[in-house]
């Protein structure tokens, strides 16, 4: 299992390190807010389009080919631009990683179902979680520290290695997973899957807490700026927001394993906690930042490793894949949609109704669950 948090971790370290120091250490290539915005949406983009294909490519081949040659391709593409150094470069270098991520993440995650039963599998979703939460975090912060030491060629280089070790890593310790027979699936068959309420919700909730996940990130040192808080202050605040999650994730995982908590209590609760963090975020002052922060890394902690362990439940072992990378499409609708509502909102109006705009639309599905549930239950009797 080693190795695949290992990989969660590099591609959380290299889709944030790498973007959070484009603008401010690249004037040769980055010479534009409109280039800025291009470089930071062709990663995206190519993950949004190719993931699904790479975790359907896994169902077909095995997990093993995929996840090793995603780390693989994403070593050359980082290494195309350390040895290049060059604008037209570092396109193909984050088109090429956007692409190489589009593999190894859906198959890493789709592997980690299947090499745990589904008794340990909240335990094992949860520590993939934590380490991708650490590349979150650590991502910015180690990217600036390379960038301010030797350019971002040295970011670059490190993450040639950093896939490179663990592509060999990799491939020395991880078991083959091989294909399972499948039934012939047809476009129908697909739709109806994904149409069903035990793919729909979970996955809807981790695009909800992506979302939120993305406009604490982007949007809190904006408020804490506002305030007239410093950037050592927002950015201390930010920390907050991923160290939480990072701790809350393994914790949800073993109390999903052990009983303690469903995935349908879960789920509610994180959403819940989630909007209310946005809620915080209305607050002026540190202490509305910094609440809201706590609130949405707890919530966001919830949310992931139970959503992930409920659609790995739901999925026949044969489409594994299939399903890991379109929920992993979701999540990036959502790392999207949730910053670009809340700055449409804001330019209309104001970032707090923003805020408030996202958090009622997250607290709206929870509320309406459980405002269904008891005429449900009635119904059923």
């Amino acid at each position: 299992m080693w190795p695949l948090y290992a990989a969660g971790f590099t591609t959380a370290f290299g889709a944030h390190g790498i973007a959070a120091n484009l603008g401010g250490f690249s004037e040769n290539a980055v010479t534009s807010l409109l280039v800025l915005g291009g470089l930071l949406a062709l990663y995206d983009g190519a993950e949004v389009l190719l993931k699904p294909l790479f975790g359907s490519l896994a169902d077909r081949i095995g997990g093993k080919p995929v996840l090793l040659g995603g780390l693989i391709a994403f070593a050359g593409a980082s290494a195309l631009y350390a040895i290049a150094d060059s604008p037209g470069w570092l396109w193909a270098a984050r088109l090429g990683q956007g692409a190489a991520a589009s593999a190894f993440s859906p198959s890493a995650s789709a592997m980690v179902a299947r090499l745990n039963p589904t008794a340990k599998r909240g335990r094992a979703f949860g520590s993939y979680g934590f380490y991708k939460s650490i590349g979150y975090t650590l991502g910015p912060l180690l990217g600036g520290v390379l960038v301010w030491a030797g350019g971002l060629r040295l970011l670059f280089t490190v993450m040639f290695v950093c896939a490179a070790a663990v592509a060999v890593w990799a491939a020395l310790a991880v078991p083959v997973v091989p294909p399972l027979p499948r039934k012939r699936q047809t476009v129908a068959d697909l739709v109806r899957r994904l149409a069903d309420r035990s793919f729909l919700a979970p996955t809807a909730a981790l695009a909800a807490a992506t979302s939120a996940l993305s406009v604490g990130v982007g949007f809190l040192p904006v408020s804490g700026a506002a305030a007239g808080l410093g950037t050592v202050a927002t950015g201390a605040a930010v920390s907050v927001l991923a160290a939480t999650a990072a701790v809350v994730q393994p914790r949800t995982g073993r109390a999903l394993d052990a009983g303690r908590l469903t995935s349908r209590t879960g789920l509610l609760t994180g959403l819940l906690l989630t909007a209310s963090g946005l809620a915080a975020a209305m607050l002026p002052g540190f202490a509305g930042v910094l609440l809201a922060a706590a609130l949405i890394g707890t919530g966001t902690g919830l949310i992931t490793p139970l959503g992930f362990a409920s659609l790995a439940a739901s999925t026949p072992e044969e489409r594994m894949g299939q399903t890991m990378g379109s929920a992993e499409l979701g999540r990036e609708l959502g790392d999207a949609g949730g910053p670009l509502l809340v700055a449409g909102i804001a330019t209309v109006s104001t970032l707090t109704v923003g805020y408030a705009a996202l958090a009622a639309l997250l607290a709206a599905g929870p509320l309406l669950a459980l405002a269904l549930r008891p005429r449900t239950a009635q119904a059923a009797k």
